[in-house]
């Protein structure tokens, strides 16, 4: 692991499997572990009530250990005051009783079949590590689980809190410490905190030139993915974005602030290498185009050159299952950014529910960073560790804004930051930007300006 990953602290995400190891090496017995996950219980279910007074909690109770949390918390929240039915989840009547809280201690992450939750009636709920019936790696429900308030889970995230239904039936999470060590998790949570101390300050002495991209992106009819990737840079802090469309000589609607410079239309792999080491990173595929000659040339840039190169769109549609032959032996990092239909074009199957999974075996295969993009964005290096980010929104279901997504992680690039810091940074401020944006209606060149706000508060209250 590199020093960056063991010295900074974030939320750790394991899976279920993971878990098990970590609780089959816990120093404590497992009655103290219990006893601790059952107290951050009672803890959750007062802050929900609002206190003990009068209050009646209805907790769902399975066989295994997530039922021994709830059945712990019961005892804790008796002497609390408040009023405890406890029911077993195989006998558990529907509706449950009338309460003003019910806890969900049922079935924890390793739950295997399909899970027909009681209805709880108007009555908050309280998941305990997990809603039961959702699967602890990938977020898929089977069954009909509840829909929580709040989700307790304990040492780490598990990934099927911030996948599929399990991101939905979830409701708020909190992570309660009980004192197991997760030093040794491969997956952890990025928030925009994380991505403020990633990004170094500008020196007082810079210039332009200190970070510089070179924008690879548009053709004829396709100039728009171009122009909101060479924004986007620039919003992102780079200090001069070269702007070059193959086959297009002139090109009036460029950001005023991009260089523009004509590419030939094919076999333009020449021209790019020839002054690329001016250049601090360079992004390839939006809009670039599918032709054979197209591909060609991007194979060329990618086994010649050594900075760092993002790689979107186009590029990666022309790379397809030749990418790993393509990337290997590269001399600096490349990061991919396929969406579910670039990663089959690349891996010839679609990614699948266990997307930690599927962005480590990619990563792997290429020797690459490569950023899956979802409501929930995962990016992996190829060792294996990912970094992964929820700060996604369906406003970004949209045209364009993967080219300005592709302009901020080559702008993090040149700003000097880890490639694989770069990409999971950038899709944190893409995500915070659209949720500052439109509710309806946001389009992807609304993005570059929100872009360079949410850069301006990082690290400021609120």
């Amino acid at each position: 692991m590199g020093q960056w990953w063991q010295d900074h602290v974030v939320i750790p995400i394991v899976t279920p499997e993971e878990m098990n190891e970590i609780d089959r090496a816990a120093s404590e017995p497992v009655d103290v572990l219990i006893g601790r996950a059952g107290a951050a219980v009672a803890r959750c279910a007062l802050d929900l009530l609002g206190g003990s007074y009068g209050r009646r909690v209805v907790i769902v109770e399975g066989k295994g250990n997530n039922g021994n949390d709830g059945r712990d918390a019961a005892e804790r929240l008796r002497r609390s005051g408040v009023r405890v039915i406890e029911v077993d989840a195989t006998e558990a009547p529907s509706p449950l009783p009338t309460c003003d809280l019910v806890i969900d201690a049922a079935f924890g992450t390793g739950f295997r079949g399909e899970y027909e939750a009681p209805d709880a009636g108007e009555a908050a709920v309280l998941a305990v590590d997990i809603p039961s019936g959702v699967d602890g790696l990938t977020g898929v429900a089977s069954g009909r689980p509840l829909t929580a308030d709040l989700t307790v889970t304990f040492a780490a995230l598990k990934p099927g809190l911030l996948f599929a239904d399990g991101a939905s039936a979830s409701g708020q999470v909190e992570v309660a410490d009980i004192g197991l060590d997760t030093s040794t998790a491969r997956a952890r949570l990025v928030e925009p905190a994380d991505v403020a101390s990633w990004l170094p300050p500008r020196s007082r002495d810079t210039n332009k030139w200190k970070a510089a991209v070179w924008a690879v992106a548009g053709s004829p009819g396709m100039t728009g993915a171009g122009h909101l990737c060479a924004h986007s840079a620039y919003r992102a802090g780079a200090g001069y974005v070269r702007l070059s469309s193959p086959g297009l000589d002139h090109d009036p609607g460029a950001p005023t602030e991009a260089v523009g410079v004509p590419l030939p239309e094919e076999d333009w792999a020449g021209n790019v290498l020839e002054e690329l080491d001016r250049f601090d990173a360079l992004v390839m595929g939006p809009g670039l185009g599918r032709s054979v000659k197209t591909g060609e040339s991007i194979a060329r840039v990618l086994k010649r050159s050594g900075i760092p190169v993002v790689l979107d769109g186009d590029a990666l549609f022309l790379l397809g299952t030749d990418a790993a032959a393509v990337l290997a032996g590269r001399g600096g990092p490349t990061v991919l950014t396929p969406h579910d239909g670039e990663y089959a074009r690349l891996t010839g199957s679609p990614p699948g529910a266990d997307r930690l999974g599927a962005v480590r075996d990619l990563a792997s295969r290429t020797g690459s960073i490569v950023l899956l993009k979802g409501a929930t964005t995962v990016v992996a290096d190829p060792d294996g560790l990912v970094l992964v980010c929820t700060a996604g929104s369906n406003r970004l279901a949209t045209a364009g804004t993967g080219d300005v997504l592709s302009g901020v992680i080559a702008a993090f690039l040149a700003r000097g930051v880890d490639a694989h810091q770069a990409a999971a940074a950038a899709a944190v401020v893409h995500g915070v930007a659209a949720w500052r944006g439109r509710r309806v209606g946001l389009v992807a060149s609304d993005l570059p300006e929100l872009v360079s706000d949410v850069l301006g508060s990082l690290g400021r209250p609120g």
